[in-house]
């Protein structure tokens, strides 16, 4: 059976699902850089850090998850999920970067892209539901 492509999601549909499952996982404040202009390779990057190696375990897991369950592909490539400090989840448009909490305050990659525009996105509203 042939999927039509208004059936896939949109690429920022993808990215803003990666952060909003990063965030589903409490990862600290997930965010999406446009790289798109200046970037060759990737469009966009979202970054995200957790405070330990299970926590950033858990996030890269969630955002697998989160986009193949809205029709996303896997990583191209994963990176550095054998030590869980900086692992680099390559979606070929867009790259998702789960830090442990000290790398991503070493590295500073939102300082190093800081003159690029940030994207906006909502957390998942079933992670948010309160009691009636």
């Amino acid at each position: 059976m042939t999927q039509h492509l208004s059936d896939e999601p949109d690429l920022l549909s993808l990215v803003r699902c990666a952060a909003a499952s990063a965030d589903d996982k409490k990862a600290s404040e997930p965010l999406i850089i446009d790289v798109g202009e200046v970037f060759a390779i990737s469009d966009y990057f979202v970054i995200a850090s957790g405070a330990s190696t299970r926590q950033v375990h858990a996030i890269v897991g969630g955002v697998e998850e989160g986009v193949r369950r809205i029709g996303g592909p896997s990583p191209v490539r994963l990176e550095g999920v054998d030590e869980c400090e900086w692992v680099l989840m390559d979606y070929g448009s867009f790259v998702v970067h789960v830090f442990k909490q000290e790398q991503r305050d070493f590295y500073q990659l939102e300082r190093l892209w800081g003159d690029r525009p940030l994207i906006t996105w909502e957390p998942n509203l079933h992670s948010e539901v309160e009691p009636a």
